[in-house]
């Protein structure tokens, strides 16, 4: 068996080690961070195969054009393209242009824009759809919908404006045009169900 060689100095009767040439210093501190690197890389990669960002699904904004959607949706709610067997599902972020809102307890789902209200203002915008907000009661269908950015304390009649901010600004504009909507302003949310 050979005996390690270390390289020693002798300083004042003692012997010390000598520092490692600068080489040898780099060149393990190299590897030592190429290690690091890779196994650092390795995790990131297997962390963002399992954290895949979530679907959301599209609006079907313009009511003229049928929906393809595997949910069957109210005359009153915004629908959008949900996939089959999806369970909780919401949609892209959208603008909303709020023509009415009203004040109801959280619990009451007997308070909301009459239905007969919400076609007379579906009918000044043909071609965006006009929806209405209910309280959210997991067992009743006609309000399975929540509309995210609304305070719970209030029921809304809204027309949607678009995906984007420019076309939602037209759109608002529009609506202060016809002068029925005077304190109408614009919101972003999003909308979706809960289907358990």
């Amino acid at each position: 068996m050979m005996a390690k060689q270390v390289r020693t100095a002798c300083v004042s009767g003692r012997a010390i080690r000598q520092p490692r040439p600068l080489t040898q210093v780099v060149l393990t501190s190299s590897v030592f961070i190429l290690a690091l690197i890779t196994t650092s890389g390795v995790a990131d990669v297997t962390a963002g195969q399992s954290r895949q960002r979530p679907r959301r699904a599209s609006i079907c904004g313009n009511p003229r054009v049928a929906c393809k959607t595997s949910e069957t949706f109210q005359p009153h709610d915004l629908p959008f393209r949900v996939p089959k067997n999806a369970v909780i599902f919401d949609t892209e972020l959208f603008y909303a242009i709020i023509l009415k809102s009203i004040p109801a307890k959280e619990e009451d789902c007997k308070v909301f824009v009459p239905e007969a209200e919400r076609l007379r203002a579906q009918a000044l915008f043909p071609d965006h759809k006009v929806f209405t907000s209910r309280c959210a009661d997991l067992g009743d269908p006609d309000s399975m919908l929540f509309y995210t950015n609304v305070d719970p304390k209030f029921r809304i009649m809204a027309v949607y404006g678009s995906a984007t901010l420019a076309e939602a600004k037209r759109v608002l504009e529009a609506v202060k045009a016809t002068g029925k909507f005077p304190g109408a302003y614009m919101r972003r949310m999003r909308t979706g169900f809960n289907g358990t």
